[in-house]
C-alpha cells in the first residue's frame, strides 16, 4: 500500500503550518493537513469551497459532520 509522507513544519506553507500547529495544540491530529501540503494549491481551492458550504446553510455544521461520519462509516472509511 502506498503511503503519503507527512510534511514537517519547515516543509509546509506558512498558512498550512499555522493551521497544523493550531490543530495539534488543541490535541487533535493534523495528519491530513500535513499530507495535503504536497499539493497545497489544489487543497486551498478545495477549502475555499468546503468551509463556506460546511459552515453555512440551513443545516448546522455539527449535524453535517455527524452525517459525514455516518456515511464514511457505512462505506468502511474511518476518516
Amino acid at each position: 500500500m502506498s503511503r503519503i509522507r507527512l510534511l514537517e513544519d519547515h516543509e509546509l506553507s506558512d498558512t498550512a503550518r499555522q493551521q497544523a500547529l493550531a490543530v495539534e495544540a488543541a490535541g487533535k491530529d493534523a495528519s491530513v493537513l500535513r499530507a495535503v501540503g504536497h499539493r497545497q494549491e489544489m487543497f486551498d481551492k478545495y477549502f475555499q469551497f468546503y468551509y463556506p458550504t460546511h459552515n453555512g446553510g440551513v443545516v448546522e455544521p455539527v449535524l453535517k459532520e455527524l452525517v459525514r461520519l455516518k456515511v464514511a462509516r457505512l462505506n468502511d472509511c474511518f476518516t
